[in-house]
């Protein structure tokens, strides 16, 4: 299952310090380990509409990205580097915040759906096609937990302590499989993820 390796990691999040400790925004969280994981630095490119940071792994260019439109309008920034970097949907790695999971689990998948995700939506709009991979990082939902909160309140609040080492977890088990992603070896990279992920 070794094919084109990813060269744009994009992570989704809402701008702005109000947003930053949110658990919608658990994809920037990533890509900021990320680059430092690349020894690569953010810069605001207006052009881009986005954050990025320029890395390398075994000689070849890694961007990656964190877009300064809202949540929804992800695919304004995805869209532009794509076509400036010459790059196919299935070279594109996108981080993301997943209710569907708990704390603590990872889901690598290419294609599918957006199930809901605004951000999904706008990329995969963007790209008109759905064949980029997405790195799900668990957040639980608000009836995980047994709370009656609303999952648009929920996502936009802080993760509560345990919640948070949870999603601290799936970050470092994703960090871990970085390299992987990098050399286009997604069986392994799944390998490594998902048999972390606690039931």
């Amino acid at each position: 299952m070794s094919a084109a390796p990813i060269r744009l990691i994009i992570g989704l999040g809402n701008p702005g310090p109000e947003y930053e400790a949110t658990r919608h925004n658990a994809g920037f969280w990533l890509a900021d380990h990320m680059a430092d994981d690349l020894g690569a630095s953010f810069t605001l490119e207006k052009g881009f509409s986005a954050w990025v940071a320029k890395g390398r792994h075994q000689g070849e260019a890694v961007i990656i990205a964190k877009p300064i439109t809202f949540m929804n309008r992800s695919g304004q920034a995805a869209g532009a580097l794509l076509r400036f970097y010459k790059l196919v949907p299935e070279q594109v790695l996108v981080l993301h915040d997943e209710l569907d999971l708990l704390p603590g689990q990872v889901k690598l998948k290419q294609g599918g759906g957006h199930a809901g995700h605004n951000g999904l939506r706008d990329i995969q709009s963007a790209f008109s096609s759905a064949a980029f991979w997405r790195l799900r990082l668990g957040i639980g939902h608000p009836r995980s937990f047994g709370l009656a909160q609303q999952v648009a309140a929920f996502v936009l609040h802080p993760p509560r302590r345990e919640e948070l080492a949870g999603i601290e977890d799936g970050i470092a088990r994703c960090r871990n499989a970085l390299p992987l992603l990098l050399q286009g070896d997604f069986q392994q990279a799944m390998s490594r993820l998902h048999e972390g992920n606690r039931v």
